[in-house]
């Protein structure tokens, strides 16, 4: 028993084994330390998050290198064998390969962060976590009005940055410009109307017009674009049925649907105390009456 004890713990394989296991809990007993105590004073949660991420990412590359280090000796006469194998793996894992070029893309690229609203593989919501092969979203829209939670969680493959648009809805720029139209009646007065809706307009988006601003002009330093008007602006369009108001403003991305309710309650409330001078329109339809229908029987 003696013998074989000895025999164990003078087996080189052995020594070996144990000399990687003790190496991979040093590794991840740093990461964990780097974890816990430097990167919580990190203030920005983005860059937390990015920084836990990679130091798990790092991580797992520091085994895998010292695995080969330690049972280098071991694998040599594998080479080959490892070689052709590894390239059928690849291609059977193609996808796994391009998720994982995908999640390095998004997170040097710049493509999205945790918390942005994006719409990805058809999927609008906000990016709840970015994972080496999946990003999870909560899905907002599809059987829910505006842009409002649904409930459903879905989980995205990171291969889809290369494969299709990816929208981001709060990256460099978190405002949308937005518009409600407005259907006036004909024979009403068009420029109290057009007031009406002004005032509308710039009582709500007045504090938003400085803040776009601002964004857009830091849009410009970064990159290529021409000057945009991110005050309220109203348009007329005369169609068959009515005299069509159209005002375009800025709104914050996650903010469209309340936006519009204080837009079309004020609108409508101002334009009851104008007593008759502006009316909005509805669609109307005449009826026509049905031609007499004669009959004649002959015998």
């Amino acid at each position: 028993m003696e013998e074989q004890i000895q025999s164990y713990l003078y087996n080189p394989t052995v020594g070996k084994i144990v000399t990687f296991l003790v190496g991979v809990a040093i590794i991840w007993i740093l990461i964990n330390l780097l974890q816990k105590r430097l990167f919580t004073k990190i203030k920005s949660n983005d860059n937390r998050y990015k920084a836990k991420k990679i130091s798990s990412f790092i991580g797992y590359v520091l085994t895998i290198i010292f695995l080969t280090i330690v049972f280098s000796d071991k694998l040599g006469g594998f080479t080959v064998a490892l070689g052709v194998a590894g390239a059928g793996i690849a291609f059977a894992l193609q996808e796994v390969i391009a998720s994982f070029a995908g999640w390095l893309a998004i997170m040097f690229g710049g493509f999205y962060n945790t918390g942005d609203r994006v719409q990805l593989g058809g999927i609008k919501g906000d990016v709840m976590d970015i994972g080496v092969l999946r990003t999870t979203i909560m899905e907002t829209g599809q059987w829910v009005d505006g842009d409002l939670y649904n409930g459903r969680i879905v989980l995205i493959a990171n291969s889809y940055v290369f494969k299709e648009p990816v929208f981001n809805y709060s990256g460099d720029f978190p405002f949308l410009w937005d518009e409600i139209k407005i259907p006036i009646q004909y024979g009403s007065d068009y420029e109290i109307a057009q007031e009406i809706i002004m005032n509308a307009g710039n009582s709500i988006a007045e504090e938003l017009t400085e803040a776009s601003k601002q964004q857009w002009h830091s849009l410009q330093n970064k990159y290529r674009l021409e000057e945009a008007q991110t005050e309220p602006m109203v348009s007329l369009v005369a169609n068959d049925n009515w005299a069509e108001y159209t005002l375009r403003y800025v709104v914050g991305y996650k903010k469209r649907r309340a936006t519009k309710t204080i837009l079309f309650t004020k609108i409508m409330k101002d334009i009851e105390v104008t007593n008759g001078k502006v009316s909005m329109a509805s669609a109307t339809f005449q009826l026509v009456q049905a031609p007499d229908l004669n009959i004649n029987i002959k015998k």
